[in-house]
């Protein structure tokens, strides 16, 4: 699925709306985090790296863009109870949490199950599987208090069609799409929140050089080229759309 043809982001967007991005340290989490700032809304970013998250939150206040807020995070490490600390630090904080984009992400290596490491799998299946499941139970009552949430989540063509060599990372960008659909299903009626996955294709950005060392990342395209997908999906224009998986 796709959005709109033509479909351009309205700048007050996502005015007074609290979005929470993990991975919004490079790459596509630090753009999309960035554009969300410039639309209007409190972007809670978190991410494992502090510096990088500081210069993001620089890079949003010199851009003019509302005041984000910094959480670092260290999603492999994570426990149960962190989540739910971050939870009631944002219901402290903010009273509200009224989106939520999933983009923070391990590939590991592309090596043969053969020849898998059992100690990389489950690091691959705890930062990319189990940490956005224990993020969004953490702070699914929230988002169900708003009348117009979004759960989005950073998918990957090979989580949509299995292909050698992918792995564990492959293999929890699968486990992503089904929980997406599972919770799309499970929020269709009597709720605000809806549920989607968006597979970026091909992105420069540091994952995409551990995959593909040899590419030229000119030749493809850059964070900043995939904005409105994440824009709208995040946006009220997509008010309505649950459980769908959207490619650009």
């Amino acid at each position: 699925m796709k959005i709109p043809q033509n479909w351009k982001a309205a700048k007050d967007l996502l005015q007074d709306r609290v979005i929470l991005v993990t991975g919004a340290g490079n790459g596509i989490g630090m753009a999309v985090a960035k554009s969300y700032a410039q639309h209007g809304a409190t972007v809670i970013l978190l991410d494992k790296n502090i510096r990088r998250l500081e210069q993001v939150y620089d890079d949003i206040e010199s851009a003019g863009g509302t005041q984000p807020a910094i959480y670092p995070m260290n999603l492999e490490g994570a426990a149960e109870k962190d989540y739910g600390d971050l939870a009631a630090t944002i219901e402290t904080e903010f009273g509200r949490l009224d989106g939520l984009l999933h983009n923070a992400a391990m590939l590991g290596a592309l090596v043969p199950i053969g020849h898998y490491e059992a100690d990389l799998w489950y690091k691959i299946i705890q930062v990319n599987l189990n940490a956005p499941f224990l993020m969004t139970h953490a702070c699914l009552s929230l988002l169900m208090q708003s009348s117009n949430a979004s759960v989005l989540f950073n998918s990957d063509a090979v989580g949509r069609h299995g292909k050698a060599y992918w792995g564990a990372y492959g293999v929890s960008k699968a486990g992503i799409e089904n929980f997406m659909q599972i919770l799309a299903d499970e929020t269709e009626v009597n709720t605000g929140l809806r549920v989607n996955s968006i597979d970026p294709g091909p992105v420069a950005t540091s994952l995409r050089t551990l995959a593909y060392p040899g590419e030229n990342p000119a030749h493809i395209a850059s964070p900043e080229d995939v904005l409105p997908a994440f824009l709208y999906l995040m946006g009220s224009d997509s008010q309505g759309v649950s459980g769908q998986q959207f490619g650009l």
